[in-house]
This record gives structure tokens, C-alpha cells and sequence, in this order.
């Protein structure tokens, strides 16, 4: 029934004009409506929302992911726009190779947005 349809992901936050500016600068989103309910920010063909919300972080797992080819190369990217890297040792079969988690061919790192949502780069989905 929605296997057709576009997904997107939907993130709490407490300062809109916080994560607006994460999204936007930080990240490259283009911002593409804004309501009083929230800002959506294109990501390809999907996209984020972000709305506020008091609940903003508290989600302890991941709330989105981007998949990259070249991930060493989207961390570089990141560091050099202030994002810090989550490191994860609790993984079973995963090695760490500075901020990018391995296991076998795929390849993935998380941070965290301005209100601690859980990010992800991954270079394959599976």
C-alpha cells in the first residue's frame, strides 16, 4: 500500500532556529516549507522534518539515515563543519576505523543533531 510512496523522517526538536541552521549549514538540506507546525529540509528526493517539540532527543535509537558511497569522506566533510562522531563498541562483528563503524562491506557512522537525534551515514542499507 505506501511501497510507492515517499518516506520521510520526522525529528523532534526544542530550537527551531537551532536546528534550522544545523540542517541548513551543516548538513546542505535545502529548506522546503515552513508552517507553523515545522520545516521540511529536502534530502534527494525525500527529505526531514523537524518540528518542535518537548520530547526533542529523546529517542536513544537511530531517527535517520543518509546512505553515502564514500563515507570516510562525508565524516571528513562533517569534522570539518564541527560535527562530533558517536562511537558504538557494544556492536557484535563490528570494527572501528576512526569515526566509521565496519562491518564487512558495509560501512556507517552516527552523530548527533543540536537536540541529540541520532544520525547515520551508511554507505548500503543491508
Amino acid at each position: 500500500m505506501l511501497g510507492s510512496n515517499e518516506v520521510c523522517a520526522c525529528l523532534a526538536v526544542k530550537d527551531v532556529a537551532a536546528a534550522t541552521k544545523f540542517y541548513e549549514e551543516t548538513l546542505g538540506l535545502k529548506k522546503a516549507v515552513e508552517s507553523p507546525g515545522g520545516t521540511y529540509f529536502k534530502s534527494g528526493t525525500t527529505g526531514v522534518f523537524v518540528y518542535p517539540s518537548e520530547f526533542a532527543g529523546t529517542n536513544k535509537a537511530t531517527a535517520a539515515a543518509w546512505m553515502i558511497e564514500d563515507i570516510a569522506g562525508a565524516v571528513a566533510a562533517l569534522k570539518d563543519k564541527g560535527v562530533n562522531f558517536e562511537h558504538y563498541d557494544n556492536m557484535p562483528g563490528v570494527s572501528l576505523e576512526g569515526d566509521v563503524h565496519v562491518m564487512g562491506k558495509l560501512k556507517a557512522a552516527w552523530f548527533k543533531d543540536p537536540d541529540g537525534n541520532i544520525l547515520n551515514i551508511v554507505n548500503q542499507m543491508g
